[in-house]
């Protein structure tokens, strides 16, 4: 009997290394469990396989956001357990490696960029799926570092001032947080629209206010905003909810605010005549192509503070945690990049 005990178990370990022969395996930053940054394992998986709508992309490299932390600690309905692990990560950039039947605008080998939805994520992997409606060709005149800085953030910050505040030229934005990943392309934008721009930020980051073509850049740590700014056209918070109760004053009538933190105070806004929402970004190719133009003609310049190997992901989500990243940080999936 123990023979055939040990016979079986010899069989099984064989034909778990025979499947794993079989199905294409990577590297990723797997999360079984919600918790801490440590609970973060680098370790080898299965390979996704793309559907006929679908790209299977090559991941050079990975943005971190915040909102990757609130998934990691299990602050959204999608969960992870030990019989269902989860790939977090919502930006990428890299190459298409394998394309779906049905997908038109890709081949094979194409640079992409991909804003992947919160509900599906894997971009800290070696290889992850995107589709058509969250993707779009890489920006020609960045690498895949910047590249996969973009999307998520940008993206946001497109959907807050072009899509529901309609900024326009001669307007003027007032920018909260501007030296963040958000921040710091919501100035570009702004900028990029004609507007301008007035943005507040710690004494460490003003120089990178300026760097962005900020009008009147403010230090929170020594100036109140309030005390310096009136009648503007727009708000965009991207900080912490005590930022917008002063924020009312300083709009004028029938200006916006445009919060992608917390709820604005409905009633408030009411009162004092102008219009206020919370905004919830979504993956757009659209959007993505705008991006593209905007970085091909110099318009907007990714700023990337810090990088991580794949494998150092702990440290990446230790940095991002601490709330007072410089623009964004980025994580090197490939070595090869080209």
């Amino acid at each position: 009997m123990p023979f055939v005990v040990t016979a079986l178990v010899g069989f099984s370990s064989a034909a778990l290394l025979l499947a794993n022969a079989i199905e294409p395996m990577m590297k990723a930053a797997v999360l079984h469990e919600h918790g801490g940054p440590e609970v973060l394992k680098y370790e080898d998986t299965l390979r996704p396989e793309p559907k006929d709508d679908e790209v299977l992309v090559k991941v050079m490299a990975a943005g971190v956001n915040p909102v990757d932390t609130y998934i990691r600690q299990g602050m959204r309905s999608k969960t992870a357990s030990s019989d269902r692990a989860m790939i977090i990560g919502y930006d990428i950039a890299g190459v298409a490696e394998k394309v779906g039947a049905q997908v038109k605008s890709y081949k094979g080998g194409d640079a992409v960029y991909a804003y992947l939805p919160i509900s599906r994520g894997g971009g800290y992997a070696e290889f992850a799926i995107a589709k058509e409606g969250e993707m779009s060709l890489k920006p020609k005149n960045i690498d895949f570092e910047k590249a996969a800085a973009v999307p998520l953030a940008a993206t946001t910050a497109w959907q807050a001032l072009i899509e529901s505040a309609k900024v326009e030229k001669g307007q003027t934005v007032l920018i909260h947080g501007g030296s963040g990943g958000v921040g710091s392309f919501a100035i570009q934008i702004a900028k990029a629209r004609g507007a301008k721009v007035i943005a507040t930020a710690s004494t460490g980051n003003q120089d990178l206010l300026k760097q962005l073509g900020v009008d009147q850049p403010i230090d929170y740590t020594t100036t109140k905003f309030q005390d310096v700014v009136k009648d503007v056209d727009v708000v965009l918070n991207c900080v912490r909810a005590d930022t917008l109760v002063p924020s009312y004053g300083v709009v004028k009538k029938n200006g916006i605010i445009v919060s992608i933190t917390d709820e604005p105070d409905a009633a408030e806004c009411s009162k004092r005549g102008i219009q206020c929402s919370r905004l919830m970004a979504h993956p757009d190719s659209k959007v993505l192509e705008e991006l593209t133009k905007l970085i091909e003609g110099n318009k907007i310049t990714p700023i990337v503070s810090q990088t991580f190997p794949l494998a150092e992901v702990v440290k990446a989500q230790q940095q991002i945690e601490t709330r007072h990243t410089r623009g964004k940080i980025v994580l090197k999936v490939a070595s090869d990049q080209k």
